[in-house]
């Protein structure tokens, strides 16, 4: 997607935050034996045209040490792409994943992603890429999560990265982490969300046809109980709760309606969903503000009644430590009384880690 990169450039009319002059630049670095679907994932996500959102999101490039690299197991052979140099100008640099994770990453890769790092790149690990990133030395001291089957061997041979083995993606604002190979999807959604908001997101996702938002401390591993007599998925509840997030909605009113006692309500929403009802019914609620938020409401008592929250106070609480931002902060980056679409620049993330609830 050959156009400039993201950064900005100068204040905004009527703003005190910067310009954008180019898009937002995500280079993915592929070394030999990487896996094809994690690549495809970033691809998918940050490197495909949206016209149905008439705006390009990101500049996106691919890159490797070698001119031909060779992917997993052989299936195919990578070429055409640019050099390590490409990484020099990204603002988002996603590392290379890849099976075999005993042996070294290049040296010339680990190069690359240091000197990335200590320009203030946003560096990104899809499953196994936890491991690029804890060779290179930059997940020291810091939050991380791989795939659950190689959670033993990660803690050993890094002993000093705090390993979270049941989460689906860890957010340290400048590094994240996603685990399991569906997680990258997971992942790259939340950045779209953190760069451009839950409009935009939400639209991707549904051009993925993937859920639009799963919380990063949900478990990797998620038991689902076969249905025996009656089919147990909360689809139903969850929907019916979905359409009605602006009533005063409580758990023992979820499990009435999904004919279950409360202890089974929880036991089902952690068996299938990795989380608690209370805990969704929060995170739901908070998605929704942020919808109406970029749609153009400023009254707080208005999205706060509308998206179930209550009182302005708790929509503050909650946006804040679900993004990171206040609502004003949070309208002047997305809603449409701030900078257009077009204008819109990815900022830092706060660094918050997600955790299991």
């Amino acid at each position: 997607m050959a156009q400039e990169s993201s950064q900005a450039a100068g204040p905004r009319p009527g703003s005190s935050g910067p310009v954008p002059d180019r898009l937002h630049r995500v280079v993915v670095i592929v070394d030999e034996n990487s896996n094809p679907f994690e690549l495809g994932c970033a691809t998918e996500v940050f490197g495909l045209r949206r016209p149905e959102l008439g705006r390009e999101l990101y500049d996106f490039a691919l890159c490797s040490p070698e001119p031909g690299t060779l992917m997993r197991d052989g299936f195919f052979t990578l070429t055409g792409v640019a050099g390590l140099d490409a990484t020099e100008t990204a603002d988002t640099v996603i590392v290379p994943n890849r099976p075999d994770t005993d042996v070294p990453r290049r040296p010339a890769v680990l190069d690359a992603v240091r000197r990335a790092h200590a320009r203030g790149a946003r560096l990104v690990g899809f499953c196994s890429g936890a491991f690029t990133l804890a060779e290179a030395g930059v997940l020291d001291g810091r939050g991380a999560t791989a795939h659950w089957q190689w959670a033993d061997s990660f803690r050993e041979r890094f002993p000093a990265v705090r390993l979270e083995p049941d989460v689906l993606f860890v957010d340290e604002g400048d590094i994240l982490t996603a685990a399991g190979s569906a997680a990258a999807l997971d992942l790259s959604l939340h950045i779209v969300r953190k760069d451009f908001g839950a409009e935009i997101a939400n639209a991707v996702s549904r051009r993925l046809v993937f859920a639009a938002h799963r919380d990063g401390g949900q478990r990797q591993f998620v038991e689902r109980p076969v249905p025996k007599v009656r089919d147990e998925s909360l689809a139903p509840v969850l929907n019916w709760a979905q359409e009605r997030l602006d009533e005063p909605l409580t758990v023992a009113g979820l499990a009435a309606r999904a004919g279950l006692s409360p202890a089974t309500l929880h036991r089902r929403f952690r068996a299938q969903l990795g989380t608690t009802p209370l805990a969704w019914l929060i995170t739901e609620r908070v998605a929704l503000a942020c919808r109406i938020i970029e749609r153009g409401e400023e009254r707080l008592d208005v999205v706060a009644r509308r998206s179930g929250l209550g009182t302005a106070a708790n929509l503050r609480a909650r946006l804040r430590r679900e993004t990171g931002l206040s609502p004003s902060d949070y309208r002047r980056r997305f809603g449409p009384v701030g900078p257009s679409a077009a204008d819109r620049v990815p900022a830092a993330a706060p660094r918050s880690r997600a955790v299991s609830r």
